[in-house]
């Protein structure tokens, strides 16, 4: 996948962002939470937060690991939907509420659902998880960077 950065590309600006960036999401990538279970938490918030360079690159992350193409279709409606476990529906739920933080906040009904599934560990990786694609959605939409 090759990218177009249509304003300024603050990566190759200032490196070390990139640096301390990419060290957070390889920690996350080494916590205990399923690999495929971070990938549907990146395309959520990318939905949500409208980056479309992060939906690109994290849908296909998501299909090399052997995700199911029907559930990344129904995504975004998947409250609904039956093809979502209740561990990632508590997790979807956390990363809606999160990437929304102005609206309501962390409601503590969602705070004890995760609770039910996660470690005290798990839960913070979460967090840390859906924090840094926020993060990393307001560097592609500001910079206006998207795949080809």
């Amino acid at each position: 996948m090759k990218k177009i950065v249509k304003r300024l590309d603050v990566w190759k600006e200032e490196p070390l962002y990139w640096t301390h960036m990419s060290a957070i999401e390889k920690r996350v990538y080494a916590s205990s939470v399923p690999r495929s279970l971070i990938e549907l938490i990146k395309i959520r918030a990318s939905q949500i937060n409208k980056c479309v360079f992060c939906i690109d690159y994290h849908t296909n992350e998501a299909l090399q690991l052997g995700e199911s193409p029907r559930r990344i279709f129904v995504l975004s409606a998947w409250k609904e939907s039956p093809l979502f476990t209740e561990v990632e529906k508590s997790a979807l739920q956390l990363t809606e509420e999160i990437t929304h933080i102005s609206v309501d906040g962390v409601a503590d009904e969602t705070y004890e659902r995760i609770k039910t599934h996660f470690s005290a560990g798990e839960i913070a990786d979460l967090i840390i998880c859906i924090c840094h694609i926020n993060f990393m959605n307001r560097i592609g939409i500001s910079t206006q960077t998207v795949a080809i």
